[in-house]
């Protein structure tokens, strides 16, 4: 039995799917499922992602609802259910990871703690680089670094810099300082039954961007298990999308509430109505 679910947060995008199934590929650990979470892509998008189940060597789980508007905080609570790991990956479904990006996570696991990871957000020539031809090692070297230097030479804020890759045990000791942090929904690890002792995700979250996975942090941390950066480690590669803006009222509004009430384990999660009648 693995040890280890991916759990892919997915919409419609299956030309990137396809690409970080590739990236799945190369992965130096291999003993892992996958889960996508589907938010009700369309029904030839549906049956695209079901010729692909068995093409890889990992398992792969399509979990879907019906499209009725941003639900994803629901249908990652329906994947989590559908685990056989005890170990989560969460990923998005434009987010390529780099190939040590399952080993790092799994190795760096704690007990009552999440993992944050980084993410470089690729430009226009970025990610055509890195979509324009099949992964491998290489991909991942300097021309993907030329192309993110010609994206932030030309204003777009990559962070590039999270692209240095520190693995040396030693090398770690003198250069990095990890320090607690929030949650990034794109990139983050944590064990099944702490994230099941908060019950998952709070399901009234309706809009992406903000609060839906801060909610989460702030649950977790009140909760006792704390969230840590791994810088140089757990990297992975944001494809270039348009911008939305995330700066939704009602969001705000139900975290501050959460917030005010010390929330930990909430009733609108993963066993409702058991939680409710609690």
């Amino acid at each position: 039995m693995t040890e280890v679910s991916i759990i892919i947060g997915f919409y419609n995008k299956i030309e990137l799917l396809e690409k970080i199934f590739e990236a799945l590929l190369l992965q130096t650990m291999t003993d892992f499922e996958v889960v996508i979470a589907d938010d009700g892509s369309k029904s030839e998008v549906v049956e695209q992602i079901h010729s692909l189940q068995n093409k890889y060597p990992f398992p792969i789980q399509h979990v879907w609802h019906e499209d009725k508007g941003w639900r994803k905080n629901i249908i990652l609570n329906k994947a989590v259910v559908a685990t056989h790991g005890k170990y989560l990956i969460f990923i998005d479904g434009d987010c390529i990871p780099e190939p040590h990006f399952v080993e790092e996570h799994y190795n760096e696991r704690q007990p009552s703690m999440v993992l944050s990871g980084r993410r470089i957000l690729m430009g226009s020539k970025g990610t055509e680089y890195l979509l324009s031809a099949p992964l491998s090692q290489r991909r991942f070297g300097l021309g993907l670094f030329r192309a993110l230097l010609h994206d932030t030479l030309h204003g777009y804020k990559t962070r590039m810099e999270h692209m240095l890759h520190i693995r040396t045990p030693w090398l770690r000791r003198i250069l990095v300082k990890d320090y607690e942090r929030f949650i990034l929904g794109c990139n983050f690890s944590i064990y099944k039954d702490d994230l099941l002792s908060v019950n998952g995700f709070d399901e009234r979250f309706l809009y992406p961007g903000y609060g839906e996975d801060i909610d989460l942090w702030y649950r977790l941390d009140r909760a006792g298990i704390h969230t840590f950066s791994r810088r140089g480690l757990l990297i992975e590669y944001h494809c270039y999308h348009k911008r939305f803006d995330t700066n939704y009222a009602p969001n705000k509004e139900l975290l501050r509430l959460n917030n005010e009430a010390g929330v930990t384990h909430t009733p609108y999660g993963i066993a409702k109505e058991r939680t409710r009648r609690a």
